[in-house]
């Protein structure tokens, strides 16, 4: 039987060109399968000795920032992913793979695996609801078929029905495992040596006291997470 091979993930910082890169080591956990549950992902994630936090404000007239983080791994098939969120107000009405999610309570992971500047941008609201598109840029992004978008496995903390807006103090979580099928432009395989362009974010564009928060700073006047330019580096170890 395989042991858990607990890893910590380390994050540094790079600058060029007076920008901010920060560089994320992603560790690999071992399962006794190659499919685990998820129930036994989100264990395994809570278990890592440190979590990543999405804190940056990049933009002066959004500075509510509620408290995210996450940890990240993988395996030899699948991307995990657990985010952990405590925020004053919370929705979650988005139910159809690819509505705008970004309107309710939302986390995303936009993800470049090469240099030719095509990345994937998930977002998920609070109900496990996902919008996936792919592009090199905001207005060449095309949305996925609900079909590839079914293949990642989500487990949250709220639920599947929707939920209005509540506000007070509201703590969730959402487990996802994104199968390497996923980047159906690329293909991934091994992902031991291999480096990543990525960022991490929070938002919720429609609620009371809407909020743009990101893992690596984006330097454009306005909130605009579509901008590869200000993605930082994964490197799977």
């Amino acid at each position: 039987m395989n042991q858990l091979l607990l890893y910590f993930v380390m994050v540094t910082q790079l600058t060029f060109n007076s920008q901010t890169m920060k560089v994320l080591e992603v560790k690999k956990l071992e399962f006794d399968s190659d499919y685990p549950g998820l129930d036994e992902i989100s264990r395994k994630l809570d278990k890592m000795a440190e979590r990543q936090q999405i804190s940056v404000l990049n933009w002066d007239d959004y500075d509510y920032k509620p408290e995210t983080d996450f940890a990240i791994a993988y395996t030899d098939k699948e991307v995990l992913l657990k985010y952990y969120i405590r925020e004053k107000y919370f929705k979650a009405e988005k139910t159809e793979s690819n509505q705008m999610v970004c309107e309710d309570s939302c986390v995303e992971f936009f993800v470049s695996p090469a240099d030719d500047g095509i990345y994937y941008n998930f977002e998920f609201n609070g109900i496990g609801t996902c919008l996936l598109g792919t592009g090199t840029g905001r207005h060449n992004s095309t949305r996925v078929d609900p079909g590839v978008i079914s293949k990642i496995r989500r487990m949250t903390s709220v639920g599947e029905k929707p939920v209005p807006e509540r506000k007070g103090d509201f703590s969730w979580t959402i487990t996802m495992a994104i199968p390497f099928e996923v980047f159906f432009r690329h293909e991934v395989k091994d992902l031991k040596g291999k480096v990543f362009r990525a960022n991490f974010y929070k938002c919720g564009d429609m609620l009371s006291v809407p909020h743009y928060v990101t893992w690596n700073p984006v330097g454009t006047p306005k909130p605009d997470y579509h901008q590869p330019e200000y993605f930082g580096l994964l490197k799977f170890m």
